[in-house]
């Protein structure tokens, strides 16, 4: 025992092997900590249902050696009082390098699982362009920030080129706003399953028809004149947007027409109701009605409404029973008013 106290004691008051034993000391904890994480950390996180995990760990246990030694050599070199020598700033360094290769190999994996795995579950392309994007934007933020670590540990000082770095980044932010603008309009729409393709909608600015693609910048948009409209996305982001498929893809269809005033309100509702029950693509529930609405200046106005399954029968839905209504109100002798105008003249003699 006495041995073992007078040879810790000389360690301690000598830095050189005290420098030694904890570097040894270090590689014992960094070697235990790498067994861990691929032993025990590593078959655990493969029983969880998300990948993500899996990918930090993986990450961590290749560089968590070099992590633990770089950090043994750093506070070891505090006792020859180096804390402002190249042997410093080079540990510093090497510290900083290491931490940047974690990071860029977590966001390469985690946009590499998205790729393969999360990109199916979307009906858009939109996730494909956008996240390449966003990995190349992720990983040039932690080089520049790498880089001012960087130049930190060599006691540089980066201000002069901070300011001349916001200068030119506000100028190109500037140049650039409207593409970024669109860029991050599409990454929203994507977050917030506005639409998807295959969708139907309707525009604030009039425009509808079936969603094509959403792209990067722009959304295709096919109108039922078989034309395509280009949209983009940042316009989208702010605009009201009807969508004809949610909650689901029944719809509603609504006709309106008028009678003459005299006519049994009652059995009009009857003959609507029979004409419209006997087309196909009506659906039971919810069942049809029709509603008397108000008395205008020269008929009963009323309409009809009845439900279909999808959207894309709604226009010919409608078409047929329009008809359906026109041809059964006849058949009643039901009298259909037109606008009509009454003109006096006066004689002058």
């Amino acid at each position: 025992m006495d041995f073992i106290n007078e040879a810790i004691q000389f360690i301690s008051e000598n830095v050189y092997l005290r420098f030694i034993a904890i570097l040894v000391l270090t590689l014992v904890i960094a070697f235990i900590l790498k067994i861990f994480l691929k032993v025990v950390l590593k078959p655990l996180v493969k029983k969880t249902t998300t990948k993500i995990d899996d990918i930090i760990v993986k990450s961590l246990s290749s560089l968590i050696f070099y992590v633990v030694l770089l950090v043994a050599i750093k506070v070891g070199l505090q006792h020859f009082e180096l804390r402002t020598t190249v042997l410093q700033s080079i540990v510093d360094t090497l510290l900083v390098l290491i931490v940047t290769i974690f990071l860029l190999r977590i966001i390469s994996h985690l946009s590499q699982l998205w790729m393969k795995e999360w990109k199916f579950k979307t009906k858009t392309s939109a996730d494909e362009r956008l996240i390449p994007f966003l990995q190349k934007i992720l990983k040039a933020v932690v080089i520049i920030l790498a880089v001012i670590f960087a130049f930190n540990a060599w006691s540089i000082n980066i201000s002069p080129l901070l300011a001349t770095a916001g200068i030119a980044g506000l100028a190109i932010g500037l140049a650039v706003k409207d593409s970024l603008s669109n860029i991050l309009g599409g990454l929203q729409l994507v977050l917030d399953r506005t639409f998807k393709v295959g969708d139907k909608v309707e525009l604030e600015s009039g425009e509808m028809g079936v969603i094509l693609d959403i792209g990067l910048r722009s959304t295709k948009l096919k109108t039922y004149d078989n034309e395509v409209v280009y949209i983009p996305n940042g316009y989208l982001a702010n605009a009201k947007i009807k969508n004809f498929t949610h909650p689901d893809v029944s719809i509603r269809v609504n006709v309106e027409f008028g009678i003459a005033y005299g006519s049994d309100t009652e059995k009009v509702r009857q003959v609507v109701l029979n004409a419209v029950k006997i087309i196909d693509t009506v659906i039971e529930e919810p069942e049809p009605v029709v509603q008397f609405l108000k008395m205008s200046d020269f008929s009963l106005d009323f309409i009809a409404r009845a439900w279909v399954k999808e959207y894309t029968e709604a226009y010919s839905t409608k078409i047929k029973m329009t008809d359906e209504i026109y041809n059964a109100l006849n058949r009643a002798g039901i009298s259909i008013p037109f606008p009509t105008r009454t003109v006096y003249t006066k004689e002058v003699k």
